[in-house]
């Protein structure tokens, strides 16, 4: 799977840009290498390490008796080994790569059953497939589901297939990712993306427990994608979560982090790219 979300995240990437990268995690690539002053060696080498010449200058004179406690040291006069000078050689390192961190979120109550829960599966499928060429399969992706409650699965197959018949609950999922980023200390060495899909449908109808998470995970992440595919029972443009997203103001006041797109059941794959352009560019 990660080989195909690879290659597609290449053709994806002809379309987006990688929004608020920060260089911050650092892991081991296991591809590119740097060549550095970083090894030592005594006799040769590129460029004179001065310091550490110094040190074992001293110290062969201080073993010569050439040097003695209290006493002026006449620098004219100390012996040079050619052993005592240590030089930097260039060295073969492997390079270091920045390293996301990606939660998919998905509302996996009775309402989403069917279409909603297989656009936003898609749309999270072509998200993870554009990161992980992004940073060079340094990529970690957490999935978490909630209905009421929220838990993380293991694997995108659990993530895909789980559906319950219970009602919802945003700000559980939210307040799960920020327990976890904060328990795990993601933020200080990781780039973090959370995307959310969601029907819309929320019993904190005016958001009064979900915005506050929502507010802490924007203080950690460098991009919150929020999907809402509509399942078509109610009014288009009127649930839950797009109002108190709206009325909130946070869409305009946070812009460069937190991005909102709403698509209807009968959405297909060119819209689907696009929504994902507006979550991400």
């Amino acid at each position: 799977m990660e080989s195909n979300a690879y290659d597609l995240g290449r053709i994806l990437t002809e379309q987006f840009e990688l929004p608020n990268l920060k260089d911050k995690g650092k892991k081991k690539s296991l591809t590119k290498y740097t060549y550095d002053l970083t090894d030592k060696n005594r006799g040769f080498g590129q460029v004179l390490d001065k310091k550490s010449t110094l040190r074992r200058i001293v110290r062969t004179n201080i073993a010569l008796g050439r040097i003695k406690a209290r006493s002026q040291v006449d620098t004219q006069n100390l012996l040079i080994s050619p052993n005592d000078r240590v030089y930097r050689i260039l060295s073969k390192e492997k390079d270091y790569e920045s390293q996301a961190v990606v939660f998919f979120v998905r509302d996996y109550s009775g309402s989403m059953g069917g279409k909603p829960t297989e656009l936003v599966v898609n749309q999270h499928v072509l998200i993870y497939s554009w990161l992980i060429y992004q940073y060079k399969n340094q990529v970690e992706t957490r999935f978490i589901l909630h209905d009421t409650e929220a838990r993380e699965v293991d694997n995108f197959q659990t993530y895909y297939n789980s559906t319950v018949a219970g009602g919802t609950q945003v700000s559980s999922a939210y307040r799960l990712v920020n327990g976890i980023v904060e328990e795990e200390s993601l933020e200080r060495d990781n780039n973090i993306y959370i995307f959310h899909g969601t029907d819309g449908d929320d019993w904190d109808t005016k958001g009064d427990k979900a915005l506050p998470e929502l507010n802490k995970m924007m203080n950690c992440a460098s991009r919150v994608g929020i999907t809402i595919a509509e399942n078509g029972y109610g009014i288009s443009g009127q649930t839950e979560v797009e109002k108190y997203l709206r009325k909130s103001g946070l869409l305009e006041e946070k812009k460069e982090l937190l991005r909102l797109d709403v698509i209807t059941k009968d959405t297909n794959e060119s819209r689907l790219i696009q929504g994902i352009r507006t979550l991400i560019s």
